[in-house]
């Protein structure tokens, strides 16, 4: 005889389950840009604050000649990785039998690390004693040797860092067909902002030391498309969900004081500003997202989640920064941010009803990363993950969820766009904590 599994003993494992889903992935990936929220029955919405905490710490290179490339372990960095916080919002409701539709709000993709202490990646007070270091032969050329001590006296003290920050509002309309209503298609318009700021300081960005960029809150238009079966009678639910990429431009500033430097010393010479206000063109990439569930008992349920970003396609390439770099590395210049691999992104789970109002969950993860060596701006390599959840039913209607994630980062060489390699990352972690408020009525 088959075996039922009736969805409101279930119903408590599954959101328990979902909102432990949150991690830090690979590229700039934050919130993994969840959708299981339209998925949910009735008339569903939640509210989720997740906070991030990491320990991503390392070694500089001693070696800060520009034009040599060989590593050699240096100054700790201290931690650079920024306690990261953000905020996920969804509401849906059935129109009828065939109907649905929601609306979604994440912050899908963020950067924010900062270096301090003594290390290369923080401007010296002393920029000459550290150029002092070089052999006469070592020093690009004196003009330009001399022109890196002003541009670190100029920025004494300053830090490295970055801060990207992004806002996505998605709004989705599903329509179920077949003879039981066990598929669904589902699409709609998205809505993204999207902001960076960044600081290079230290003699490990070389010539480039003392750049910085602050670019404009940009609002740009992609879509959202997707297929999904369900299987009430076992509590199975499959979704297959792409998002297109989103196309930006952007007014941006930039500051990079040893430009006009580099223009006179080039191959022919070229007069290049210090500041410079322009716009750059920044594609944040696609995704597709594979959800799962399935009943394996009354009361327990099994999840898969599968994430694919293709972070080797996307490039930050600030307009002067790539011009500064054209008389050295040929008309293409240098991207200030690339990534070598796209980013795979698994995760198991299991939830188990403990009591009629509540449940308790637990997964473990898998990410790929976005290639190693990676950028200096974010040098972790991916990462393995454990995670706990629970939901506890307030009412027949409102639930409180909490959980968390512990994150073993994989080891990661920090890489200028040059190739230079100018830091060692090993053994750090991290752990993702969080917060859910849901409402349903079925």
């Amino acid at each position: 005889m088959r075996t039922t599994f009736h969805l409101k003993t279930l119903a408590v494992a599954i959101a328990a389950l979902s909102f432990a889903s949150v991690t830090n992935a690979a590229g700039l990936d934050r919130s993994g840009q969840d959708v299981t929220a339209f998925f949910q029955d009735g008339t569903y919405a939640e509210a989720v604050y997740t906070y991030i905490d990491a320990d991503v710490s390392g070694y500089d290179s001693s070696n800060n000649n520009p034009g040599v490339n060989t590593y050699e372990r240096g100054n700790k960095t201290g931690d650079i990785a920024e306690a990261y916080d953000f905020f996920r919002y969804g509401v849906k409701t059935d129109i009828n039998d065939t109907f649905s539709i929601g609306i979604l709000y994440d912050e899908p993709f963020g950067a924010a690390a900062e270096y301090k202490g003594d290390n290369n990646f923080v401007a010296n007070e002393n920029p000459a004693d550290s150029l002092g270091e070089f052999a006469d032969d070592q020093v690009p050329s004196g003009m330009l040797g001399g022109a890196i001590v002003g541009a670190e006296a100029g920025t004494a003290g300053e830090s490295t860092n970055v801060e990207v920050r992004s806002q996505s509002l998605t709004g989705i309309l599903g329509v179920k067909f077949g003879a039981d209503k066990n598929f669904q298609i589902y699409g709609g318009p998205v809505a993204q902002r999207i902001q960076s700021e960044t600081k290079l300081r230290g003699l490990a960005y070389g010539p480039a030391t003392g750049y910085t960029s602050n670019s404009n809150p940009d609002m740009d238009y992609g879509y959202i498309a997707g297929i999904a079966y369900s299987k009430p009678e076992i509590a199975l639910k499959a979704a297959l969900t792409y998002r297109s990429e989103i196309d930006h431009s952007m007014d941006i500033f930039e500051r990079y004081p040893l430009a006009p430097t580099i223009g006179a010393i080039g191959t022919p010479p070229r007069a290049l500003p210090a500041t410079q206000d322009s716009t750059i063109d920044i594609t944040t990439p696609k995704s597709v997202n594979f959800d799962f569930q399935t009943g394996i008992n009354p009361t327990t349920l099994a999840t898969a989640k599968v994430r694919w970003v293709p972070w080797s396609d996307f490039v930050i390439t600030p307009p002067l920064y790539n011009e500064v770099s054209q008389g050295s590395y040929g008309p293409d210049g240098l991207n200030l941010v690339e990534y070598e691999d796209d980013q795979w992104q698994v995760e198991l789970g299991l939830a188990k009803r403990v009591a009629p109002a509540l449940a308790i969950s637990g997964t473990v993860g898998w990410d790929s990363g976005a290639g190693d060596p990676t950028t200096s701006l974010g040098p972790i390599d991916g990462y393995y993950s454990v995670g706990l959840g629970a939901k506890y039913n307030v009412t027949e209607n409102w639930a409180v969820s909490a959980g968390g994630k512990y994150l073993w980062f994989g080891d990661a060489k920090g890489q200028l766009p040059s190739g230079k390699i100018v830091g060692d990352f090993q053994d750090n972690d991290g752990y993702v904590a969080g917060l859910k408020l849901s409402y349903q009525a079925k």
